[in-house]
């Protein structure tokens, strides 16, 4: 069974540190490439886990719409990764299907709470 989103977004922020440590041990753009997947794949789930203690309807869809945002950068760094050979396409495979999972799964999330208030 498939978890909770919050719990989803850790698991995945697990992946993109354990993933980046690779990275981060080779000198150069690796290493640049790593610090911008490292912010922006780990952002979603902080992201997710402000929005379960959110204020308002508002708030909640503020900081979804940034996870979601998120999520878009970090599949960019993803596919940039695959694209310059910097780690193997295949590696990255499962990894980008679970980002474009969690970003189907925040617009659902936020196209849900704002029909609520047309």
């Amino acid at each position: 069974m498939k978890s909770d989103i919050p719990e989803r977004t850790f698991q995945f922020a697990q992946r993109i540190v354990k993933l980046c440590l690779v990275l981060d041990a080779t000198p150069g753009v690796s290493r640049t490439l790593a610090n911008q997947l490292l912010r922006s794949g780990t952002s979603i789930g902080a992201n997710v886990e402000e929005g379960q203690a959110s204020q308002s309807e508002a708030d909640f869809v503020s900081k979804y719409s940034i996870a979601c945002k998120e999520g878009r950068e970090t599949h960019y760094w993803l596919r940039l990764l695959a694209a310059c050979d910097v780690v193997p396409p295949a590696r990255l495979t499962e990894l980008e299907a679970e980002c474009n999972e969690l970003i189907a799964i925040l617009t659902t999330i936020i196209k849900k709470v704002r029909a609520k208030h047309p």
